[in-house]
């Protein structure tokens, strides 16, 4: 069969390796260049002003803070503006059981002090038995409650997992997560309770599970198992491969915020900040020449 010359000319033009675009003009997504954050039970919370706690963080190169509770925010905020850091969430409880659903009152405040700051409303959710459906229907409404609220501040809502609470595994924020059915409701994958409730073995496919609607992510240098001692230490130390963690995060295509949970970690604030910073940064030029 004989080509028309236009035919032709159009299928050497597309072969044509100036037709191509070059690889340097092809989009990559930089590697592991996630917002890192450190919660504030290691940033000296109760015992440094705000603005000490915030100067601590700049100086040492995190993106900002994840905050405890719904009082007190407008002076942090103040000094995180003053920095350029960011409040990445606020961390927060909600209760089912048997005298019904209800949330921390001093929430809907602090709803309104972060409006247009797209921090996340880290929600926690404690009562009845944990990892079972028995309080699906409050937790459910009790989440809509507060995301509605979140909605009207352009904030997002994410469930926090944590050992012993209703919401104590990736699966139980998952299952509330989609019952919700709220696009402004996602889910954390926190490492050390997710090590703590002994699913190690099954990190690929968690991560897989919760990636549709996973807004936030937590780590520290851990061991694989032991009490909140060797579940949480200082990102350079423990036997848990975080970095293959973050290697398959970053496989998975995660690019949301990461932050650094510091619960009881003991020593000198600064010196655990630097040592976990240190490590975060290894970690980036690790990946980036894989």
């Amino acid at each position: 069969m004989k080509l028309l010359p236009s035919v032709l000319g159009a299928v050497i033009l597309c072969l044509s390796p100036k037709a191509l675009p070059a690889a340097d003009d092809v989009p990559v997504r930089p590697r592991l260049n996630n917002a890192f954050f450190a919660f504030d039970n290691g940033t000296g919370r109760g015992r440094l002003s705000p603005r000490d706690q915030v100067d601590l963080l700049e100086q040492l190169g995190y993106d900002g803070i994840g905050y405890t509770g719904a009082k007190g925010i407008p002076p942090m905020l103040e000094a995180l503006d003053a920095k350029g850091l960011k409040m990445f969430s606020i961390y927060v409880g909600a209760r089912v059981g048997p005298d019904g659903p209800s949330f921390d009152p001093n929430l809907p405040q602090a709803i309104k002090d972060l409006k247009g700051r797209q921090t996340f409303i880290w929600l926690t959710i404690h009562g009845g038995k944990p990892s079972t459906p028995d309080f699906d229907e409050q937790a459910v409404k009790v989440v809509r409650q507060v995301a509605e609220l979140a909605q009207q501040s352009g904030l997002s809502v994410v469930l926090y997992p944590h050992v012993g609470f209703y919401v104590a595994r990736v699966e139980d924020a998952v299952r509330v997560v989609e019952q919700v059915d709220r696009q402004n409701v996602g889910l954390a994958f926190n490492l050390c309770h997710w090590l703590k409730v002994g699913d190690e073995p099954n990190m690929q496919s968690r991560l897989k599970q919760a990636l549709p609607h996973l807004k936030l992510v937590s780590i520290n240098g851990a061991d694989h198992e032991g009490g909140w001692d060797r579940l949480i230490q200082t990102l350079d130390r423990g036997e848990f491969d975080v970095y293959n963690f973050l290697k398959t995060l970053d496989q998975l295509g995660y690019d949301g915020p990461i932050g650094l949970q510091c619960y009881a970690i003991k020593g000198d604030v600064r010196e655990n900040l630097g040592r976990s910073i240190s490590a975060w940064q290894g970690f980036v030029k690790r990946m980036a020449t894989q």
